[in-house]
């Protein structure tokens, strides 16, 4: 029987898992059986986010939650390795974690504004990736890379320039991992995200000239949820992706087309 969705015994690993659309992937992961670690930077949130998501799948003992600043080298390592500990061998790791901008023009913007973006959207999706191909080449059996990147990688992302770039970045680094580490069966792909109703977008998508500039732009004729990510996460994360690597999944409900 082709069940290439079944995840038990899967162990996963989800950066930013305590909320948006990372909270979303957790659940669908657990659904389809999977042992997940959610990490976040705030712990309240996190352990609330674990609580909810133990509930749902109705089994405590297959959802783990670690507090972790991923821009941190060596929280991340620990923090991959508590991963290990907990959830067994990590097959699929999702860089999740991410800070938008303030809507600065680029003419106003300082270094540190500029920085503070690249130290999460960057730096923690290389240290995160870093630490889960290590893992994943030491134990043979290959695994999967996801990148949540956004469509401002593609598009011009006005008075967000540094984010822009940011989610750019990212889908070139995973394109390039995806060769890199071929050879040791490691998939390495990016998502990348439209307007989704998050606490990131909270403000914009309840201001009515923002919905009525953005709306008639996207032709699904509504905002994205976080539960939209569950399948292409089960997805990526399963065999039926295996032949799958150096994609870029723009779930935007066509906004980018139109």
């Amino acid at each position: 029987m082709y069940q290439p969705f079944d995840l038990s015994g899967h162990g996963a690993v989800v950066t930013g898992g305590n909320g948006g659309i990372g909270l979303g992937m957790a659940r669908a992961l657990l659904a389809s059986g999977a042992k997940v670690a959610i990490w976040g930077s705030n712990p309240d949130k996190t352990e609330r986010a674990r609580s909810q998501l133990a509930a749902e799948c109705g089994d405590p003992a297959r959802v783990f939650a670690f507090v972790c600043d991923v821009g941190d080298e060596a929280q991340v390592d620990q923090t991959f390795a508590a991963s290990v500990a907990a959830v067994g061998r990590v097959d699929s790791c999702f860089a999740n974690a991410g800070v938008s901008g303030k809507g600065s023009m680029v003419m106003e913007m300082s270094l540190d504004e500029f920085r503070r973006v690249q130290r999460i959207n960057v730096e923690g999706v290389f240290l995160t990736f870093r630490a889960a191909a290590r893992h994943m080449a030491a134990h043979g059996q290959g695994g999967s890379l996801v990148a949540t990147a956004s469509t401002a990688a593609v598009e011009g992302a006005a008075r967000n320039s540094h984010y822009g770039a940011s989610k750019g970045a990212v889908t070139a680094y995973v394109r390039a991992l995806a060769v890199e580490l071929a050879r040791h069966k490691i998939r390495a792909n990016s998502i990348l995200p439209g307007w989704i109703v998050t606490e990131m977008t909270e403000k914009s998508v309840a201001n009515e000239k923002f919905v009525g500039a953005v709306m008639p732009r996207i032709p699904a004729r509504r905002w994205g949820q976080i539960d939209d990510f569950g399948g292409i996460a089960v997805y990526l994360a399963s065999p039926a992706s295996a032949y799958t690597t150096g994609e870029q999944f723009i779930i935007d409900g066509g906004y980018t087309k139109f």
